[in-house]
């Protein structure tokens, strides 16, 4: 049934037992492709018969349905005329995981960041409305998006506004337990019947009457009435969050139950209002191993279907070292603790958080408050180590600069997921944190190179009484040598010298530590191998000792520049700078161009940059022939 799904016209005229065909073969074929592919298998799983019903309700994309961070759109990608090309899911010029308006009319936003759809949803529909153009607007965000501050700006905004916005709250208590557990014991359960409409809407109107025929006496009567306008209302309705912001709320209702969900979603269409529909779902739903254990399933790579299971890998990642580092400094230092925002797991906490309960804290998907609070915990004489990936920090540009560097807090930032990100695409790619941070003062920035290094860079994060950053990518950790195990030394790096020739006829390759395996296979490689070349890794982009750095590098024939971040405001580009100041021009920069970069492998994203071992050997050898 479903290769003959185009669009969600097919859906509409389906019988009960067809839809419940329809998401069984659903269910199948994102297990299938996701065991294959890698990608977010629970969330999708969790939300089959709530985006069906949603496209039978709905005329998208007449009618616009805006998924929060999007982790969540395969269904809708299948019902959508996305069939054909789903087996290439998150590979290189495949669909993307994530909605993506340049791949269908029925995306409206490129989206991948968390909270942001009720704000992106009212933009769209106050457009809609000037432009008198007809059409619903439904958000659909989870429980843990709902942790964000994000959200709440747009709730209050559209409770304020009073335009007919949906917005579909998907309850999986499963982002943030502890957080939106709260908040969904908060929810009040309201009916959607014609009567209690009825009522409340004339409700509404005698109060507004009421309020209209009291004369204004400057703001402060104007504060009293409006707070009698909320009383009265109080007592004579059930208001819960929501309703306080000026929606209407209908549930909880069973995600599960399609047919209910339609009949809801179908008297919610007519509402004037905005209205939040409350839904249950269970994430991983239909598929035992990912039911049992929804976070493992959260992002997931191949596996094997009959049981969940992965292949083994014996390889350490920069993420595993440095889950073993942050324990073991944690037992000797008790001022140690570990912040992350709804990814613990992502960034290598969940052994700390098992091992120092007390000394642990998940703000939820809240960066902004994470970056605050750890300069809060800074303050009173803590060394909170913040995890968060770089491409989510990239929100708390301004609590970095005001809260902690303005500050002077001792707090040290893992940015896991710096530089390239495999598969999940533009949204992901960690490419823009050093040019963000690097102009921060009072902000040290380090990017180590593998497992040893990358310890010793902790433990002088943690013993220098200022903001760190250490920039982490998503790889395995190289070999080591003994090179890394040098002392750190604030604003030097890491020098690797190879045999033969002077240093006057050899090359220099100026690197950020994570590329040091693209380097090394590089100069393994025919193109390179006569060019004889030095490599000095950046285990410092910011402090930096220029005056070191341009003694050493005068002394080669030429300077090749490899940094895995964007080419503007780069570390790169500001050393080229300086090398030119001192009349030394033979250089070349490979970085990421001025634009965003799509999904695909390691390689193949580096490839398409210019940064991959063949291109770093072929500039190699053009470089030296300039």
């Amino acid at each position: 049934m479903l290769e003959e799904i185009h669009s969600p016209k097919d859906i509409k005229e389906l019988s009960r037992n067809q839809i419940k065909e329809l998401a069984s073969e659903i269910r199948q074929k994102i297990i299938k492709t996701v065991s294959k592919n890698g990608g977010h298998l629970a969330s999708n799983l969790g939300v089959v018969e709530l985006t069906i019903a949603l496209h039978r309700v709905f005329d998208s994309p007449n009618d616009a349905i805006i998924f929060d961070v999007s982790h969540q759109c395969y269904t809708h990608k299948l019902l959508t005329g996305r069939y054909k090309d789903f087996d290439t899911l998150r590979q290189k010029d495949g669909i993307s995981g994530f909605t993506n308006s340049d791949e269908s009319e029925h995306d409206y936003f490129i989206e991948g960041h968390s909270s942001t759809s009720i704000s992106s949803a009212l933009g769209l529909l106050t457009s809609w409305n000037l432009e008198k153009k007809d059409g619903k607007v439904i958000a659909v965000i989870g429980d843990g998006a709902l942790t964000g501050g994000m959200a709440f700006e747009g709730l209050s905004n559209a409770g304020q506004m009073r335009k007919n916005l949906i917005v579909i709250l998907n309850d999986n208590q499963m982002s943030i337990d502890h957080n939106t557990g709260a908040v969904s014991r908060y929810l009040s359960r309201l009916t959607m019947s014609h009567g209690y409409q009825s009522f409340r809407y004339r409700v509404d109107k005698v109060v507004e009457k009421m309020v209209e025929k009291m004369p204004s006496f400057g703001r402060p009567l104007d504060k009293l009435i409006f707070r009698f306008k909320r009383s009265l209302k109080g007592l004579l309705l059930a208001n819960n969050l929501f309703t306080d912001l000026g929606f209407e709320y209908v549930g909880p209702l069973n995600g599960h139950n399609e047919l209910v969900l339609e009949n809801v979603l179908k008297k919610v269409r007519n509402l004037s209002r905005p209205v939040v529909v409350h839904v249950v779902t269970k994430k991983g739903k239909g598929y035992a191993p990912a039911e049992t254990n929804p976070e493992n399933f959260h992002g997931v790579g191949p596996f094997n279907i009959s049981d969940g299971s992965t292949q083994p890998d014996n390889s350490v990642s920069f993420t595993q070292a440095f889950s073993s580092i942050i324990v073991e400094a944690a037992e000797k230092n008790e001022k140690l603790t570990a912040i992350t925002a709804a990814m613990a797991q992502g960034t290598g906490l969940t052994e700390f958080s098992h091992r120092f309960k007390s000394r642990f804290f998940d703000t939820g998907i809240a960066e902004e408050h994470a970056v605050t609070f750890a300069g809060g915990q800074a303050r009173g004489g803590l060394i909170p180590v913040v995890c968060i990936y770089s491409t989510f920090i990239q929100r708390a540009v301004d609590q970095m600069i005001h809260d902690v560097s303005l500050q002077k807090s001792h707090c040290i930032f893992i940015l896991d997921r710096a530089g390239v990100v495999p598969n999940d695409g533009v949204t992901h790619q960690g490419l823009f944190d050093i040019a963000l941070f690097r102009p921060i003062p009072e902000l040290q920035i380090l990017s180590p190179s593998s497992s040893k290094d990358l310890s010793l860079c902790f433990d002088y994060a943690v013993d220098v009484a200022s903001p760190v950053v250490i920039r982490l990518p998503k790889t395995v950790c190289p070999p080591e040598r003994p090179e890394f195990a040098q002392k750190v030394r604030s604003g030097r790096g890491i020098l690797i010298t190879c045999e033969g020739k002077s240093v006057r006829n050899k090359y220099l390759i100026v690197a950020t530590g994570s590329m040091y395996a693209e380097v090394e296979a590089a100069l393994k490689l025919p193109e390179a191998q006569k060019f004889k070349a030095d490599i000095y890794l950046l285990r410092f982009i910011k402090p930096f000792d220029e005056e070191y750095f341009i003694d050493l590098a005068t002394q080669y024939k030429g300077v090749l520049f490899v940094e895995d971040g964007v080419l503007t405001g780069g570390i790169s580009e500001h050393l080229r700078g300086c090398l030119a100041l001192n009349k030394y021009l033979k250089t070349k920069i490979l970085a990421f161009d001025d634009k965003y970069y799509p999904h695909g492998t390691r390689n193949q994203i580096l490839e398409e940059a210019g940064l991959c071992p063949a291109c770093i050997a072929k500039a190699i050898k053009e470089f030296s022939n300039v």
